[in-house]
């Protein structure tokens, strides 16, 4: 489903990169403690974690406690606020990278969805560039899946044509 607002973006793009090497499902388990932990997914706070907090959150057994990935939490809270300075909003600056609108792929069989695009691999060399972590291509493609950017439904699920009416 579409998703233009700023604070769901920034929850999705952090539980993404907590995602990293692990089953969605894990994640999934943990998004309420993941909300409780990083305050509300608010990325003006999360962005002024301190040393002190960021070793707090790796004594918490309710989200995955990877060094790296609790950094990078903090670190990509940063950068996204910067982004949302010089564009307006993260939804704008993100949804430019397909055009705009949803990308309505038509794939007839599961085995056929890619892992990564072209689009996934332009914006993960972007937010590398502005210095974001844990955005690799094939992260960049489950993001761009998790907030409507591509329509990666099969033709013959019932959400795709849903889907496909949505901007």
């Amino acid at each position: 489903m579409p998703v233009h607002d700023d604070h769901r973006l920034f929850e999705f793009l952090l539980l993404e990169g907590a995602q990293a090497g692990l089953s969605w499902w894990t994640i999934l388990q943990k998004r309420e403690n993941y909300r409780a932990a990083f305050a509300q997914f608010d990325p003006q706070r999360v962005s002024r974690f301190s040393k002190i907090k960021t070793a707090k959150l790796r004594e918490n057994p309710g989200i995955v406690r990877n060094r790296l990935k609790i950094e990078s939490a903090i670190t990509n809270a940063r950068q996204f606020l910067d982004i949302q300075a010089e564009f307006g909003s993260f939804d704008h600056y993100l949804w430019a990278f397909a055009g705009g609108e949803p990308i309505q792929n038509r794939w007839r069989h599961m085995s056929k969805v890619p892992a990564v695009t072209e689009r996934a691999d332009k914006l993960s060399r972007d937010l590398k560039k502005r210095g974001f972590k844990f955005v690799g291509p094939t992260i960049c493609y489950a993001y761009m899946q998790a907030v409507g950017m591509v329509n990666d439904h099969v033709v013959s699920c019932f959400r795709h044509r849903e889907v496909a009416g949505l901007r």
